[in-house]
C-alpha cells in the first residue's frame, strides 16, 4: 500500500470514527435519560459526581493506550505501572506530608515513563511483539510491587487532606480529578491531530513501511509512544491514590483490559492508524455509565461484564465491516477514476 493510499484510507476511517463518536454520545445520552426516568437520583449532583470519579482514571489511561493502539501495538502493563506509582505516591506523602502535589505528580509521570521506556525498548529494538513484551512486564512490574509492599497497605487517614481533595472537592458536581483528566484529554487530542509528531503515530499504524519511506524514524516513534503511555499510566497512579485513598499491591489489577475495551468501543481500531483520545474517553464514559446504571437499577453485577464484552465484539465487528467496505469503495473509485 503506497503512502497516498494509506493516507486516503486513514482519512476515510477518521471521518467514520467521528460519526461513531457522535453515535456513542447519543447512546450515552439516551442511556442516562432512560435510567434517570426510572431513578431520578441517577442524574442528580451526587450521581454525576460518582460517574465522573469512576471514569476519570480509566479515561486517562485510555489516552496512553490510544497512542499505542494507533501504532498497531498494545500495552498490557499499564495497570501494573499504575499500581507501582499509586503505592509510591502514598509512600511519598507518608514520608514527606508537605510535599507539593505537582512534584508528586511529576515523580509519578517520570517513574511511569521509565517503565514505558523498557516496554518501548523491547518492542522497538528487541523486536519482541508488544503483546508478548507488555504481558511479560505486566507480571514483572506487579511482582516488583508485591516484593516492595510486602503485604502492607496505605490508608486514606495517612494521606494529606488537600491531596484527597482532588477527588472529593470540585466545581459543582465535577471533581477536580475529572477536570484534570478532561484538560489532559483535550491537550493530547489537539497534539495528536495538529502536530507532526502526533500525526506520525497515525502514519505508523496505517502502514509502517510507508511511514519509514516517508522519513519517519519508526523505532524512535515506537519508543516515544510507549514512553508516553507509561508516563500517563504513572500519572494516573497518582490520581488513583487520590481517588481511592486505600492502596496496596493489588491496585489497578485487571484495569488494562477494561481500558482496551473502552478504547475499541470508542472507535480506536485495533488494526492501528484510526481513532482519537476523545472517542476513547467517550467509550470509557459509556462503560462507566452502564456500570452505574446497572447498580442504580439493581441489576445483577455479572451483566456488566456481559454487556461490556458484547459491546467490544460489536465494535470490532463494525471496524472490520467498515474497513472492508471502505477499501472496496477505494478500489472501485480508482478503477473508474
Amino acid at each position: 500500500m503506497s503512502a497516498a493510499v494509506a493516507a486516503e484510507r486513514t482519512g476515510l476511517f477518521q471521518a467514520l470514527a467521528r460519526v461513531r463518536e457522535v453515535g456513542l454520545f447519543a447512546v450515552l445520552a439516551a442511556l442516562a435519560l432512560a435510567t434517570a426516568a426510572i431513578n431520578p437520583r441517577f442524574l442528580g449532583a451526587q450521581g454525576v459526581k460518582d460517574i465522573l470519579e469512576d471514569v476519570a482514571v480509566t479515561a486517562l489511561l485510555c489516552v496512553g493506550e490510544t497512542i499505542v493502539l494507533l501504532m498497531r501495538q498494545v500495552d498490557l502493563s499499564i495497570s501494573s505501572i499504575l499500581g507501582l506509582t499509586a503505592y509510591a505516591t502514598g509512600a511519598l506523602f507518608i514520608a514527606h506530608p508537605a510535599m507539593p502535589i505537582p512534584l508528586v505528580m511529576a515523580i509519578g509521570a517520570v517513574g511511569g515513563a521509565a517503565l514505558g521506556a523498557l516496554n518501548g525498548g523491547l518492542v522497538a529494538w528487541g523486536g519482541v511483539p508488544s503483546l508478548v513484551a507488555t504481558l511479560g512486564t505486566l507480571y514483572v512490574f506487579r511482582g516488583a510491587d508485591f516484593a516492595w509492599v510486602k503485604g502492607a497497605q496505605i490508608n486514606a487517614t495517612s494521606l494529606p487532606g488537600h491531596f484527597l481533595g482532588l477527588a472529593t472537592a470540585g466545581v459543582g458536581p465535577v471533581p477536580f480529578l475529572a477536570l484534570i483528566v478532561v484538560g489532559l484529554i483535550a491537550l493530547s487530542g489537539y497534539a495528536l491531530r495538529h502536530y507532526p509528531a502526533g500525526r506520525e503515530y497515525f502514519a505508523l499504524g496505517s502502514n509502517e513501511e510507508a511511514a519509514r519511506l516517508a522519513g519517519i524514524d519508526v523505532r524512535r516513534r515506537l519508543l516515544l509512544g510507549f514512553i508516553c503511555c507509561g508516563a500517563i499510566a504513572g500519572f494516573a497512579g497518582v490520581l488513583f491514590t487520590a481517588r481511592f485513598g486505600t492502596v496496596d499491591a493489588t491496585a489497578g489489577t485487571g484495569l488494562e483490559l477494561h481500558v482496551i475495551a473502552a478504547c475499541v468501543v470508542g472507535g480506536v481500531a485495533i488494526t492501528g492508524g484510526v481513532g482519537s483520545v476523545e472517542g476513547a474517553a467517550i467509550g470509557a464514559l459509556l462503560l462507566a455509565t452502564i456500570s452505574n446504571a446497572l447498580v442504580s437499577l439493581r441489576v445483577p453485577a455479572f451483566w456488566e461484564q456481559t454487556i461490556e464484552g458484547a459491546m467490544l465484539l460489536a465494535a470490532i465487528s463494525l471496524d472490520l465491516v467498515i474497513a472492508r467496505h471502505t477499501l472496496a469503495l477505494m478500489r472501485s473509485g480508482r478503477r473508474h477514476g
